[in-house]
């Protein structure tokens, strides 16, 4: 039989060798997560940086007038049609496909005397979080609803009315889009679903169906009229 003492000695080395098990076990548990915060925070700064420079690119230099610059931020959710509505919004060249925008979308259109700069922000779940930080920098802000998107209408209601809540003020247009789908929602059960009779009397706002592809510009669904209602609006600013 081994004496007490050798079994005190191999308690204290195994007590010992468990310790330090647990302190690396804890110092790669820290650094691990440490490596995994830095690189999210890392992403935001870097989408941070790449829209501030996109609005700063957009903005008028040195002493320029700011009364005929304007800006018109496009939100609403992934799959929308926002790249679609922009393109045609700006030419009338037939475009079969359209990539979805991963980031932002900036186009410059000049009408009437005035010059727009419209930034679309894309509406990914993970780059939502930055669209309220450009409200402040918008005159119109333009929110585009897939009309037969049934299943995530209750998202973009919510997402919606976020943005409306930060800024009682800023005149909205709200776009029922891809009105040529069989199954697309009405204007009018748009404006139910929505909850859009509950805005305030303060804000201008608008409802338009919109079709955003080369056929639906002959139609009434055109989006051609969401650019004549912009010319409209910002002349008036």
């Amino acid at each position: 039989m081994a004496p007490a003492g050798a079994f005190r000695h191999l308690s204290l080395a195994l007590g010992a060798a468990v310790a330090a098990l647990g302190s690396l076990l804890f110092i790669a548990w820290k650094i691990y997560f440490r490596d995994v915060n830095d690189s999210c925070i890392g992403w935001r700064r870097r989408w941070e940086q790449l829209l501030e420079a996109e609005l700063s690119r957009n903005a008028p230099k040195g002493g320029q007038s700011l009364s005929c610059e304007y800006q018109v931020l496009v939100l609403g959710l992934d799959g929308a049609g926002k790249s679609s509505i922009l393109h045609y919004v700006c030419s009338t060249e037939v475009k079969k496909c359209i990539a979805p925008t991963q980031g932002f979308n900036s186009v410059q259109l000049q009408d009437s005397g005035l010059q727009m700069a419209l930034l679309e922000v894309g509406g990914s779940q993970n780059l939502r979080f930055y669209w309220n930080q450009y409200l402040s920098k918008a005159h119109i802000l333009v929110f585009v609803v897939d009309s037969a998107d049934g299943l995530r209408l209750h998202t973009a209601r919510q997402e919606l009315h976020c943005l409306l809540a930060e800024d009682p003020q800023l005149p909205l247009i709200v776009l029922a889009n891809k009105q040529d789908k069989s199954d697309a929602l009405s204007v009018a059960e748009l404006h139910e679903e929505l909850a859009l009779h509950t805005l305030n009397n303060q804000r201008e706002f608008f409802l338009l169906p919109t079709s955003a592809t080369y056929a639906g510009l002959a139609t009434a669904n055109s989006v051609l009229h969401l650019k004549s209602l912009l010319i409209k609006l910002l002349a008036q600013i």
